[in-house]
């Protein structure tokens, strides 16, 4: 047996039709047979709180072991996990290959799976997960919506804390009346046919977030294409699943997945390559959909013509280059390496994509941000994630920038949270922003 591993990490299908994937017994077991290899390692211990949580928990038990530990004692091992796949790609000498097969966020995963089935899911957390109905039912009140939400109105932030459990400072998306798709189909659109990129063709998968939380970014990425010389289309036929996959509902995953692979699927059938405009979204449609549905020639076929929309910028650059008109924006860019970036192996591609920019002053950062989707919005996480983001935070003032950006534009957002939290000042930054944001300014948009 090898005392760790330096092969390249490798996924297996996710068992989730399996009847024994819901087997207390069994995941009880298998809790047992991780956590006590973890427990023998710790070399997580400084990534999120699943495992400070776990090592106190053994230290403290009778024996100082994980026979003394009750197994109803995991769930907040298991509730601390974000899913951002960190540990297993970055600290975890015993992931598949190793004999050990320890893959810790998708144990964390199966175990939400079961509680989902057991209807133990909190009833607020699923409704949250609802995000199509929730974006079109929100938006048609958009105004009253962020009025309520903004975290200076107190009184509406008592109440929401109350009734839906978010915590009253945790800062919340913006919902927009008219949707990125409807944006863009009344938008009129005018390739550059001079562009080195001219010819290529993608589509657009809006997402979510974007569709109805944040439309820019979706405007910004159709204009950098667009004066690339790209041809696009955007399409959005529901939501990926990734709320869903927080809270262990992959049943709907599975069908969140069949639905827009095929329709996405006659798109790449007809020559498009497909972008996807947030990591996690980008995550689900390359790596997570498949794991799911191993057998969904749909799936194969959309895993494999997926871009994040950073990577494919650099992509157009390094094969046929950018268009020249790119213009130094003042003032310092610090970006947040997102963890669902990091978790797609592409390298360091939103770092790439703004160095494009002249006289790129650019500071990085590998640290989680600790908001991990709508986790750390909850009224029992915010003040662990703004915990868990505190070295992003002090980074990213340090720094001093007038822009942070991120894949995660949640992400940014918690960071800015996680600024003012350490002397009480709202931090001088013009706005959190998505990487593609910026280059379309540095483009004059």
């Amino acid at each position: 047996m090898k005392e760790g591993s330096l092969d390249a990490p490798v996924r297996h299908n996710i068992a989730w039709q399996d009847e024994d994937f819901y087997d207390t017994e069994k995941l009880d077991d298998e809790l047992r047979r991780v956590f006590d290899v973890c427990h023998g390692c710790r070399r997580c211990f400084n990534l999120c709180d699943s495992f400070p949580k776990l090592f106190d928990l053994i230290d403290d038990s009778n024996s100082g072991e994980l026979d003394t530990v009750a197994s109803e004692d995991f769930e907040p091992v298991v509730d601390a996990c974000t899913l951002c796949d960190m540990c297993y790609l970055t600290k975890c000498p015993y992931v598949p290959p190793h004999e050990f097969n320890i893959d810790f966020p998708h144990l964390m995963l199966r175990y939400r799976a079961v509680q989902f089935r057991n209807g133990q899911t909190p009833f607020v957390n699923k409704e949250l997960t609802k995000t199509d109905r929730n974006g079109k039912a929100l938006g048609k009140i958009a105004s009253i919506v962020n009025w309520g939400s903004n975290v200076e109105n107190s009184i509406p932030r008592k109440v929401l804390e109350t009734t839906c459990n978010v915590h009253r400072d945790a800062a919340l998306p913006k919902f927009h009346k008219q949707t990125f798709l409807a944006k863009d189909q009344n938008k009129t659109k005018s390739i550059n046919s001079e562009a080195p990129g001219y010819g290529r063709k993608v589509v657009i998968y809006a997402t979510c977030f974007v569709n109805y939380n944040n439309p820019s970014i979706g405007t910004s990425a159709v204009n950098v294409l667009n004066i690339n010389g790209v041809e696009t289309e955007v399409v959005y036929p529901s939501c990926c699943g990734m709320p869903q996959l927080e809270q262990g509902n992959i049943e709907d995953v599975a069908k969140a997945a069949e639905k827009v692979a095929k329709e996405l699927r006659i798109w790449v059938d007809e020559g498009n390559d497909i972008i996807a405009l947030t990591p996690s979204c980008a995550l689900m449609l390359k790596f997570e959909w498949p794991l799911i549905l191993p057998e969904n020639e749909d799936v194969k076929v959309l895993s494999s013509a997926t871009y994040d929309i950073d990577e494919y910028i650099v992509d157009i650059a390094k094969k046929e280059g950018l268009v020249d008109g790119l213009r130094p924006l003042d003032g310092g860019i610090t970006l947040h390496h997102a963890c669902h970036s990091r978790a797609q192996n592409f390298g360091q591609k939103s770092v790439e994509m703004l160095k494009f920019i002249p006289d790129a002053d650019l500071t990085v950062i590998e640290r989680c941000s600790g908001h991990g989707g709508s986790w750390g919005m909850m009224k029992d996480n915010y003040e662990t994630a703004l915990k868990v983001g505190k070295p992003a935070a002090r980074q990213a003032k340090k720094a001093s920038s007038t822009y942070v950006a991120s894949g995660c534009p949640l992400a940014a957002e918690h960071i800015l949270q996680g600024m003012e939290s350490l002397d009480g000042n709202k931090p001088n930054v013009e706005k959190a922003t998505h990487p593609i944001e910026l280059l379309a300014k540095a483009y004059g948009f």
